[in-house]
């Protein structure tokens, strides 16, 4: 009951001339193309033009707040 996978026949899809085997190499490639810009984009630490407005919307709202606690005395 063992299949036997010895022959070139049965191995010869996966080759790189073979459909199976270009594709096999493309997605290889956009899988490569998408770790190396996950990579990047963690390391270069962007915000996204939301990020920056809800963290400053975060910021005034804590400025508010601390200036109600400790009004300036005049």
């Amino acid at each position: 009951m063992l299949i036997s996978l010895n022959s070139a026949s049965d191995l010869k899809i996966f080759s790189p001339n073979e459909p199976l085997g270009i594709l096999i190499l493309f997605l290889g490639l956009i899988f490569t193309g998408m770790i190396f810009y996950i990579i990047y984009a963690v390391s270069t630490n962007k915000e996204s033009l939301e990020d920056k407005k809800i963290r400053a919307k975060k910021e005034n709202l804590q400025q508010e707040k601390i200036g109600k606690l400790f009004p300036r005395k005049k």
